[in-house]
């Protein structure tokens, strides 16, 4: 599967050349879900060379509801490689095969909701040996842009300059303190580069899942520092892709609570004026943040049971607030 939507070549599946911006970031993102064993996760390598550091996350969603979780600052030179802290990302086949590889430790969760405490969470609950190794390939098609025709803006208000994106199916092997589980799923990638704070935004949501080889969604809804909402997204079928055009997105929170952790309906318009509706239950949930220059950036990470014309399968809801 190589098929590309957009300008992105096989060269940029690799490290770019850092920029001059102290934020400047290169992120890789592998999701993915086993629905038959219940497994869920997602593993996210940033490298901000020019700060000195990569930002690193293990996120598991295991069976009975837990979640194991690991985030680290490890300290790094260069933007050559995404290996880092124990987490490393392997092209195997540009555009088509990908390797991923963990070999550390995560904080195990009973009730992931006390990440919202960091500190204390990584303090108060036990700590495992986590070993996974991954391989991820291509069943639709990249789509995205390298950001070469965008007007440059303030660093300080940049995200994702370049981004690309792709369905793929997963197969491997996860090992939890000696104890293997053989991983069979699907789930989605990304890979992004340019200038980002976690801040330059005022919220976003961030859907997908891949039902199967043959059909999968992203849906995205970007609520810049100013200006309107950017609804955009991708459905694709085979190896062909239509482009997403409208979003409307309800969603039921907890209470008082920026916490998406119960259900949500997406209403989509296609470009071709067809209409989906993507429906949402939240299967395991844990509130993540970032914190820069006084502001606290929530991001709720839920695994979540969609069902969209009659296909059901597991996959992201990914929820960024800033809590002022």
């Amino acid at each position: 599967m190589t098929s590309v939507y957009g300008d992105i070549q096989a060269k940029d599946e690799f490290t770019h050349p850092l920029g001059p911006e102290k934020n400047f970031n290169e992120s890789m993102y592998f999701n993915f879900f086993d629905g038959e064993r219940g497994y869920g996760g997602f593993l996210r390598t940033g490298n901000r060379a020019n700060e000195g550091y990569a930002e690193v996350t293990l996120c598991l969603y295991l069976p009975g509801g837990e979640v194991m979780f690991n985030y680290k600052r490890p300290e790094i030179a260069d933007n050559d490689a995404f290996d880092a802290g124990g987490m490393r990302f392997e092209v195997v086949e540009p555009l088509a095969k990908h390797r991923t590889l963990y070999e550390g430790s995560a904080v195990f969760l009973r009730e992931p909701e006390q990440m919202a405490e960091p500190g204390q969470a990584f303090r108060d609950n036990p700590h495992k040996q986590v070993s996974l190794d991954l391989i991820h390939e291509a069943v639709g098609p990249v789509f995205g842009s390298t950001g070469a025709q965008r007007e440059a803006v303030d660093p300080d208000r940049e995200f994702a300059r370049a981004h690309y994106e792709q369905h793929m199916q997963i197969r491997g092997s996860l090992v939890i303190d000696g104890e293997s589980t053989e991983i069979n799923g699907l789930g989605l990638r990304d890979h992004s580069w340019g200038p980002r704070y976690w801040q330059a935004l005022k919220y976003y949501r961030w859907l997908n899942c891949t039902f199967g080889p043959d059909f999968g969604l992203m849906v995205s809804e970007v609520r810049p520092a100013e200006g309107a909402s950017i609804q955009s997204g991708v459905v694709f079928r085979g190896e062909s892709l239509e482009r997403i055009s409208t979003v409307n997105i309800d969603t039921e929170f907890l209470p008082d609570s920026p916490y998406h952790q119960r259900r949500l309906t997406a209403t989509l318009g296609l470009e071709s004026g067809e209409q989906l509706t993507l429906e949402g239950s939240v299967k395991g949930f844990i509130p993540l943040r970032n914190r820069r220059a006084g502001m606290v950036t929530h991001i709720g990470e839920g695994m979540t049971e969609y069902r969209c014309e009659g296909r059901i399968g597991l996959g992201i809801s990914e929820y960024l607030d800033q809590i002022q």
